[in-house]
């Protein structure tokens, strides 16, 4: 569980990637088995060059493979991989560098991954980390062969049902991530991977039509009026920019996007981010895209001065105003705008019981 943050605002904490964390194990494994050194501490070099020193809480020799393991600390991110441990085993080979996926660590099953179909989940940034760090030590070592490199998260199986990864035909496990090997807190640099992987995912097999939920009761609607599968559904999350900046590619012929009025609102506002330390819900846009559907003074002033957007809603629900889908619709014009021309977006607003209570299609639908 997260501690409770300080009453005071406090510099918030990075961490570091999983790639980061087997980089490290690596750098003591290759030292145990060449050098026979058995460290409690490495220090590693990330892609940028910064260099950072990270502990190892177990490092041992059995049967000529040698076995490196850490604790990968998110910082202050709210990552599903904090505090995991994050093993390696290594051993030597003929020629070449070799991985291969332990337990805790996924495989891909299917097309439209930067990893080929069969290939261990260890993406490519944290592979050439980990090749650098190894020619660095053989050199030093003044050792000629190849390596066999196993990466592994205890309990990983079980935290990747928590991650986009079995949608993502990556099964068994987590996937070992980084491009820096830094964790920015509430980046979530990883689910915006998921949202742009599940794009290419799906259009890889063969899907023309996605729906991208902002969570689990949007999704629930969308799957019942749809029947889409599992591979066809992107939990954007509040990352609806990261979702169509990603669009503009034209992967898909439709994207149908549900999510909670509130947040739908914030997209029709203009904001791509809609988290709530982000963007926040605006009562007084509710209020003047209330007015252009007739609204009147008395039910404009009860939505600017209601608690929340889904009392505005109901407001305007008991007097026929269309707020919701007028809302939708302008969620529509701003993703419409970033999405490639070949995409066709609608948007779906629901309730907190996952109703449907707004619509918005192209003009002629």
């Amino acid at each position: 569980m997260w501690p409770e943050s300080a009453e005071e605002p406090q510099p918030l904490r990075t961490g570091l990637t999983t790639g980061a964390c087997a980089t490290a194990c690596i750098v003591a494994a290759v030292q145990r088995l060449l050098g026979g050194r058995a460290l409690a501490e490495v220090e590693i070099t990330l892609p940028r060059g910064q260099q950072v020193s990270m502990p190892i809480v177990s490092n041992e020799l059995v049967d000529h493979q040698a076995l490196a393991a850490t604790i990968k600390d998110a910082g202050d991110d709210p990552d599903i991989t904090h505090g995991a441990t994050v093993w390696v085993r290594l051993h030597k080979a003929d020629q070449g560098i070799e991985f291969r996926a332990g337990a805790g660590v996924g495989t891909v099953t299917k097309e439209g991954l930067v990893l080929a179909v069969g290939e261990p989940a260890i993406n490519p940034v944290p592979r050439q980390m980990i090749r650098d760090h190894l020619r660095r030590y053989a050199d030093f070592y003044d050792y000629h062969g190849g390596f066999v490199v196993t990466v592994g998260v205890e309990q990983g199986e079980l935290l990747a049902q928590k991650t986009m990864n079995p949608r993502l035909g990556i099964l068994g496990g987590l996937s070992i991530l980084g491009t820096t090997g830094i964790v920015r807190p509430y980046s979530c640099a990883a689910w915006i991977a998921s949202i742009r992987q599940g794009v290419d995912v799906a259009s890889s097999n063969g899907f023309d039509h996605i729906a991208a939920t902002t969570g689990s009761t949007s999704e629930k609607a969308v799957v019942q009026k749809y029947a889409l599968p599992v591979m066809a559904l992107i939990e954007m999350g509040d990352f609806a920019g990261a979702l169509l900046k990603h669009l503009k590619k034209g992967q898909v012929k439709k994207l149908s996007l549900c999510g909670g009025f509130g947040k739908i609102s914030k997209l029709a506002n203009g904001h791509l981010d809609l988290h709530s330390r982000v963007s926040s819900i605006d009562l007084n846009h509710l209020a003047d895209v209330a007015a252009r559907q007739g609204a009147d003074h008395t039910l404009q002033a009860e939505i600017r001065t209601g608690n929340t957007s889904i009392a505005g809603l109901k407001a305007c629900q008991r007097q026929g105003i269309p707020l919701a889908d007028a809302i939708c619709e302008l969620a529509r014009q701003q993703a419409q705008r970033i999405v490639a021309d070949t995409v066709v977006v609608e948007v779906f607003a629901v309730d907190r019981q996952g109703n449907f209570v707004g619509y918005a299609g192209e003009p002629d639908e």
